[in-house]
């Protein structure tokens, strides 16, 4: 079975604690946690205080997507915070060091990702991939939840899972953005290895159900 990383880009912030708890019981394997700043996406939502805040209301590993202009200028933050996987962007303005900004996550003792966005190419991660403990393709335009699937993105999904393959490196390859029940099976087959959603748990009655879902059979 896949991860599942359910997004609380969709929870109520007043009851994140209560929220993280819930997805822990009903089998989330990683809380994701959108972090934005309103000039690389047009959204703005928290920093490290939440993230310290998640870290003491959870045991599952806090899976941190930076989607802000400078990942680097804030690196040790997020680290100190509590998170375990830190995810730039390459398309970040102050991020063209991108390899060094990789290291860097890894010499903080996080796992590190690196995601892009639906009309990067997967071609920009050739000389990445070593630098890389995850891959995260955006099925979405990055700043705000509830967003629709790309198809186009399954392509990209089984382009980046056949690289990954074929190098026989252990990179997770997770996805982000539009999946719910209905395309998860789509995306699962394409090559990922970790699932975001948002909505189609967060809203859930049954969000426990849904994970299972997300998940699919057994491999």
């Amino acid at each position: 079975m896949v991860n599942v990383s359910p997004s609380i880009l969709s929870a109520d912030f007043t009851r994140l604690a209560g929220t993280v708890r819930t997805l822990e019981a009903a089998g989330a394997d990683w809380i994701h946690c959108d972090v934005m700043d309103g000039v690389f996406v047009p959204n703005i939502t928290f920093g490290p205080p939440i993230i310290r805040a998640l870290r003491v209301s959870t045991t599952l590993p806090l899976d941190v997507h930076l989607m802000v202009n400078d990942p680097a200028s804030c690196l040790e933050a997020f680290a100190e915070a509590g998170a375990d996987i830190i995810t730039v962007h390459p398309e970040s303005p102050g991020n063209i060091h991108v390899q060094r900004c990789l290291a860097r996550i890894r010499a903080l003792g996080k796992k590190a990702g690196l995601a892009l966005n639906p009309a990067t190419p997967p071609e920009i991660l050739d000389y990445l991939y070593e630098d890389t403990d995850m891959v995260l393709v955006m099925s979405v335009n990055p700043g705000y939840g509830g967003q629709t699937f790309i198809p186009a993105m399954l392509r990209k999904i089984e382009i980046i899972a056949k690289r990954i393959s074929a190098l026989k490196l252990p990179v997770e390859l997770e996805v982000d953005g539009g999946i719910n029940v209905s395309n998860a099976q789509s995306v699962r087959d394409a090559g990922a290895t970790v699932l975001v959603a948002g909505n189609a748990v967060i809203s859930a009655a049954d969000p426990a159900g849904v994970i299972k879902e997300l998940k699919g059979p057994a491999r």
